[in-house]
């Protein structure tokens, strides 16, 4: 099921890069969700319609659960469901900023299969299958083997480095940010970057297809107590999320003090 459904969603990224980069980030229209939910452009809503059509069309029997879409419960009967952010990293977006991201996965039975994450304005195709290793543009991946030292490299917001998250105060790595959750996590599995992390509950569509980016490029992902990560979940969010080389996943997680809010 890997090898057939990654094609269709490398292309469908393609497709919707293109739609996506025919709007204007900072001119285009913008206004804020319900409940302190983040902003959305009129871009998000077209890249969403345009996978939407693109990817149900070509698997009318999988589930789907998106961002821009409105929950349907019908999902959690579902196999086999396409997890979707269309733009994540919207307010790079609106900025002008190239460092958002377009995410598309597959997931089976609570874990992911198939997945690509697409950066139109740094065109960058990142992709993977379940056994079939990650990719770069088609050039493999490989995460790095970095262990807790102050050379290490994390992405994170600054909050998650506040000394109460931490059994023995902040880790001494040395941290970095990107906007976007997705790409932050392709950049650990193209070896960039040594490590990630957020302790804030997380959307499974911000994490569903860097988490096997990540470990198909033969790096570890769980949630922030090191537990598995499983998708279409009624509720669809995730316990944080851990993402590293081996050592230094193990590191990290150990050294996570008991769960608090980021």
């Amino acid at each position: 099921m890997p090898a057939a459904d990654l094609p269709l969603l490398i292309d469908a990224a393609r497709i919707a890069g293109r739609v996506a980069t025919s709007f204007t980030g900072p001119a285009a229209a913008r206004w804020d969700k319900p409940g302190d939910a983040g902003p959305v452009t009129e871009a998000d809503l077209a890249v969403n319609d345009v996978l939407a059509s693109t990817l149900r069309l070509a698997r009318p029997d999988y589930g789907w659960l998106s961002e821009e879409t409105e929950d349907d419960a019908k999902r959690l009967s579902a196999d086999t469901l396409f997890i979707i952010d269309p733009i994540d990293g919207t307010r790079s977006f609106v900025e002008g900023a190239r460092t958002w991201a377009i995410s598309i996965a597959v997931a089976h039975q609570g874990q992911i299969t198939a997945a690509a994450i697409y950066l139109p304005r740094r065109d960058k195709l990142y992709a993977a299958g379940k056994g079939l290793g990650a990719t770069l543009n088609n050039t493999p991946l490989t995460a790095t083997h970095a262990d807790m030292e102050p050379g290490s490299t994390v992405l994170a917001a600054r909050p998650n480095f506040n000394d109460k998250h931490w059994r023995n105060g902040a880790p001494p790595v040395d941290r970095h940010y990107r906007p976007s959750l997705a790409y932050r996590l392709s950049l650990v599995g193209e070896g960039r970057f040594d490590g990630m992390i957020t302790l804030r509950p997380s959307w499974e569509w911000d994490i569903a297809a860097g988490a096997l980016i990540v470990s198909e490029a033969g790096g570890m992902i769980t949630d922030r107590t090191g537990a598995p990560l499983r998708f279409n979940n009624s509720h669809p969010a995730l316990n944080g999320v851990v993402a590293a080389g081996p050592r230094l996943h193990s590191a990290l997680v150990n050294e996570l003090g008991p769960e608090r809010a980021a």
